[in-house]
């Protein structure tokens, strides 16, 4: 037998009567090196592998038609149930499957590809008649989850492969309680409120956008379903299956809904995305999980010491509006006021967003984004902004970059501008997500930093392109210019959901705050329903490389134009980390989120709309003395109460919050 391979005689088949795994195989050992040595699998199961710390374990096996299947484990009892993995082809059917081989690979954390240890196995199949042909089954099992992807490898059966469908299915063993976001059609603009829900409560037909968050009903374990490494291959929704599950949804190509997948097989075959299993202990710990981008295929761009990460300026939210500035507006006045600011508050960047450019046919038509507004000079406000330690972004349609990059990216690169916010691309099918890998390539080649609007929610294309800083994918700050909908519950279920897989382009700090009793919807200079500190815990728990500050200028400074307190906190508070734990919460009702950079923590607490006393263990800190200061919420919602002390690892401390409220720490080593 090989070291590497072992030939099964046998299948591991699901009984579904009884929801057990039955073992009809004569050969259960497999020998691969490890350390000159012959270990076996977990219960000496060829077909499942464990984590390295051996609390996450997924089984692949057969159903009775010949279907593959798998489960995922933790602590030894189901998360996931025994599921259906396959796809449907456009043509036929395949038949049914038998298993030809298994091969496991040792935990692996090689540098350059993952900073997680993991083990693998990869199951070869193939059908048991007709055609003959081949399909894979990857299974990979971390600490914090698990992944599997089907692989079509290169065969004589198949040049171009046309898919109509996954079958894949993700069964909840009971009825989990979930927090989902709903859509109703598949090009939408990714922005919903993940509303609490039971999985059997899952509306039929509708489309579930990633991550389902849901409790196991098992203490405090929590699973998020996600996906990673979409590429060639349109992304996943999820739709309601059986009592208590989901199924994978393809978005169909826009032409053809009846296929979802259209493509010549490359010499490496067809990869499908990962299906991603987080799970974790308590559920605020999901928003430390990093699978989403662990799963992905690592940098792509070389060199990419010029991405530079940081806070931004940004004029669109609060309506341009620019105190002492005559007429502000689209001109190069309003933009210097925003530069000028972002200058003073140290701040790299400043945003300019929609109306810089040139609309020959009126503002209801795409813009020339290779041209500007009569007022507006972009390459002299570059050059100003430069002389001020200030870089800028550029907002551009994705329909005007479409067909045109190189030759706009150059044009930008030329103007010294650091990054462009792309928007309204509202698509995640096959040609679309071909379409970003193209985006974010031409983007690095002019160095350029890229943050798309109206997109997807993540699915790890930050880490191939470290370019990419950041995304929407979230109902945001702006909604508050239109709607009641961005409540303080809201935002907290955000950080239990969205925010564990992935940048999050939000764009918080609104320093307009008032009780919702008191909330009114407007464009120009628009308020939020959350205390300040709720607004400035968003710059800790929400994470996003690009942190676009929401409000003008005037917002942040005193009636003597000197810098409020809080805003300090601001100025202060970085766009990444090197460290993210969550310490405490209540799921989808308040949670506290800490984060290291350097030798420094930061603390962010937020809360939903009822009044409560919470308790935040500080026991991430390592040994010896430290230093806190905090702002936590004062007798309005503009007002923050700051304090400060000696703090331990043993320190637990007792914030009180107010309803929509929050607060930030920040701790030094003493």
């Amino acid at each position: 037998m090989s070291q590497a391979t072992a030939r099964v005689s046998g299948d591991q088949t699901l009984d579904p009567e009884r929801g057990k795994w039955i073992v009809r195989c004569s050969l259960w050992v497999i020998c691969f090196l490890v350390l000159g040595s012959c270990q076996r699998t977990p219960h000496d199961n060829p077909l499942a592998v464990a984590s390295p710390d051996g609390r996450v374990e997924v089984v692949a096996g057969r159903l009775p038609g010949g279907k593959l299947a798998i489960r995922v484990r933790h602590d030894g009892m189901d998360v996931i149930a025994p599921s259906t993995v396959g796809w449907r082809l456009a043509a036929d059917e395949f038949g049914p499957l038998v298993i030809t081989s298994v091969q496991p690979r040792p935990s692996v954390a090689a540098p350059d590809r993952t900073a997680l240890p993991y083990r693998e196995l990869i199951v070869a199949t193939r059908e048991g008649g007709g055609a003959r042909r081949q399909v894979n089954l990857r299974l990979r099992a971390y600490d914090t989850g698990a992944a599997f992807r089907l692989e079509l490898p290169r065969q004589p059966a198949f040049g171009r492969v046309s898919i109509a469908a996954e079958t894949t299915e993700l069964r909840f063993p009971r009825d989990y309680a979930c927090l989902a976001v709903r859509h109703s059609e598949y090009l939408n603009s990714h922005e919903g409120d993940y509303a609490a829900v039971s999985a059997s409560a899952l509306r039929r037909g509708a489309l579930y956008d990633l991550p389902l968050s849901c409790r196991t009903g098992r203490g405090g374990e929590t699973v998020a379903i996600a996906e990673s490494g979409v590429e060639r291959y349109p992304g996943a929704y999820l739709v309601r299956a059986g009592a208590h599950g989901v199924a994978v949804r393809l978005t169909p190509l826009p032409q053809n809904d009846a296929i979802a997948v259209s493509a010549t097989l490359p010499s490496t075959g067809l990869l499908a995305p990962w299906r991603v299993v987080m799970v974790a202990d308590r559920p605020e710990q999901l928003i430390e999980n990093s699978l989403v981008a662990e799963l992905a295929p690592p940098s792509r761009i070389g060199d990419e010491r010029w991405v530079r990460p940081g806070k931004a300026a940004w004029a669109w939210w609060a309506g341009l509006d620019a105190s002492g500035v005559p007429n502000a507006g689209y001109n190069d006045a309003t933009y210097r006021r925003y530069i000028d600011f972002a200058a003073r508050l140290g701040l790299p960047y400043f945003v300019i967003d929609w109306g810089w450019a040139a609309r020959p046919n009126g503002d209801d038509e795409l813009a020339d984004i290779t041209r500007f507004r009569p007022d507006v000079d972009i390459p002299a406000l570059s050059r100003y902004a430069a002389a001020r330690g200030v870089r800028l972004w550029l907002w551009t349609n994705w329909k005007t970059v479409n067909g045109q990059m190189d030759e706009v990216f150059a044009l930008y690169q030329r103007w010294g501008i650091a990054g462009i916010k792309v928007d309204y691309v509202y698509r995640q099918d096959q040609v679309a997500i071909g379409w970003y890998h193209r985006l974010l390539a031409a983007a690095a080649r002019h160095k350029l930093m890229v943050n798309i609007h109206g997109s997807p929610v993540p699915r790890g294309l930050e880490r191939t392109y470290p370019n990419f800083l950041t995304e929407e994918g979230v109902m945001g700050t702006e909604y508050n210019k239109w709607s009641r909908k961005v409540t303080a519950g809201y935002n907290v279920r955000l950080a239990y959901t969205r925010a564990a897989i992935g940048p999050m382009d939000y764009a918080p700090g609104a320093f307009r705050n008032v009780a919702p009793a008191a909330f009114v919807a407007r464009k120009k200079l628009p308020e939020v329903m959350t205390t300040r500190a709720h607004q400035l815990a968003m710059f800790v728990v929400y994470p996003s490389p690009l942190q676009s500050l929401a409000d003008a200028p005037a917002a942040y400074l005193d009636d003597r134009n000197r810098p409020l307190p809080e805003t300090g906190f601001l100025r202060l508070v970085p766009a990444t980390w090197d460290e993210t734990r969550g310490v405490a919460g209540a799921w989808g009702k308040w949670i506290a989120v800490a984060r290291r950079s350097g030798k420094r923590w930061f603390v962010g607490v937020m809360n939903d709309g009822d009044v409560r006393s919470v308790s935040v263990p500080l026991r991430f800190l390592a040994p010896g003395r430290w230093h806190a200061t905090a702002l936590i919420d004062g007798d309005r919602p503009t007002v923050v109460a700051g304090h400060e002390g000696p703090v331990s690892p043993a320190t637990s401390l007792r914030i009180p919050l107010h309803a929509t409220g929050g607060a930030v720490l920040v701790l030094d080593p003493a």
